[in-house]
């Protein structure tokens, strides 16, 4: 990690780019893709497939015995585990549910908007290395409160050509049956424009590498909504002289093992704190199973030292974290000036991992800069909000004028006169 002592606000804009990525061709890649998914279906699936994750599985359907099977291959202790991650999630979704009731806005005129679930929605599973299935949580439980009537699943399989029981248990706690085995852009093509096998949805959720972040960016083009756009995951920590630097160490190494490519960034106002952090990070990297993985995160990372907490605010709300950490004496006074943040953790004991897991929070979070101006997943993500009017004679009789007059002064006659019918009556 590279350590930066108290640098000017002119350069705080350029430390606050994420690395960048490998983009030279990776439009051109992804676009065919798409393009032969929506040519081919099912066959242009099984060739990616096979190309990318060096398997082709018989069929690309999970059945009712595999996801059956799935619960034996789980310890009682984890399914206890996710049993309590599952009961936080949904009862902190369950909060968002909002019924509005209608407005009056002049006598004889009410407005209302009514919460509709989208019918059809994909979920994304990440597998490969780090198969989250607490996605599956964190994504089907908002989709099942909400009452989406159909949720397919996507996911790569293991060299086995099956997938993680964990996932498949962890589905299998929310009824969710139609899950496929196909990763990558390919399987986000194949949600948005359907195969043979796998059902079109409306709407696509949930994270992935670079290949499925910009097959989500192109479909989205195409007039298939997505969650939110996101990119490799990262964590901002603001720290005092009293915090402890093991708990920092493991907050920022708990997100630098996600991938070569994701981001850690430390702010203080203490530049003793940094060299004891460096130490711990140091000492603990050691023992990781993903250390590789997390060293190259580490590369691109960075420990800066500011004037004051106040600059440190600052400077997470230019770089708007998806992660943030404040693990300070006085947390709270911070946390009011926080305007740009995916999710934020609060205190020497609130430790990233929880959002990620089980307190209850959503963890599908904007990255890259993103949380300036898109929220995370939550239970809005998973409806439309549709509005609704009903006029009276007596609304239609007041209002009535100011309508005409807009609309006449828009050149809309026809506008005009659909309330001038009305009025002469």
């Amino acid at each position: 990690m590279k350590t930066i002592v108290l640098p000017p606000r002119y350069r705080w804009e350029t430390l606050c780019k994420r690395p960048g990525l490998r983009r030279s061709d990776l439009e051109d890649v992804v676009l065919k893709i798409i393009n032969d998914v929506k040519a081919s279906g099912d066959k242009a699936v099984m060739e990616y497939s096979g190309r990318f994750d060096k398997i082709k599985p018989a069929s690309l359907k999970v059945t009712e015995e595999e996801i059956a099977e799935s619960a034996n291959k789980i310890t009682e202790e984890l399914k206890t585990a996710i049993d309590t991650a599952r009961r936080n999630i949904e009862k902190f979704h369950y909060s968002q549910l909002k019924t509005e009731e209608p407005v009056e806005t002049i006598p004889g005129i009410k407005c209302w908007r009514k919460s509709v679930a989208i019918e059809k929605v994909g979920l994304y599973i990440p597998g490969g290395t780090a198969p989250l299935f607490s996605t599956v949580l964190m994504l089907g439980i908002p989709a099942r409160i909400a009452g989406c009537k159909k949720i397919v699943i996507c996911t790569p399989p293991g060299m086995n050509g099956r997938i993680n029981p964990l996932i498949l248990y962890s589905a299998s706690l929310l009824e969710i049956t139609d899950i496929f085995k196909v990763g990558g852009a390919q399987a986000i093509a194949a949600m948005a424009y359907g195969t043979e096998t796998i059902p079109k949805v409306y709407k696509i959720y949930g994270p992935g590498n670079q290949f499925v972040n910009k097959a989500k960016e192109l479909i989205q083009q195409d007039g298939i909504a997505i969650d939110l756009p996101a990119g490799p995951s990262e964590v901002l920590v603001i720290a005092d002289n009293a915090a402890n630097p093991e708990f920092i160490a493991a907050d920022l190494l708990s997100q630098a093992e996600h991938g070569s490519d994701s981001q850690v960034v430390m702010l203080t106002d203490s530049k003793s704190l940094i060299q004891k952090v460096e130490r711990e990070v140091d000492k603990q990297l050691q023992d990781l199973p993903r250390k590789e993985i997390a060293a190259k995160a580490l590369e691109n990372s960075i420990l800066v030292v500011l004037n004051s907490l106040t600059e440190c605010i600052d400077f997470s709300n230019i770089y708007a974290p998806e992660h943030l950490i404040i693990n300070t004496a006085d947390f709270n006074s911070l946390s009011n000036k926080v305007v740009n943040a995916g999710s934020v953790f609060l205190g020497k004991y609130s430790c990233e991992s929880a959002g990620d897991y089980a307190s209850g929070t959503n963890h599908t979070l904007p990255t890259n800069g993103y949380a300036r101006s898109y929220s995370g997943v939550s239970m809005d993500s998973f409806v439309k909000k549709i509005t609704f009017q009903e006029l009276s004679r007596k609304g239609i009789e007041i209002l009535g004028p100011a309508i005409r007059q807009m609309a006449e002064a828009e050149n809309l006659e026809a506008h005009s006169k659909a309330v001038y019918v009305r009025n002469k009556k």
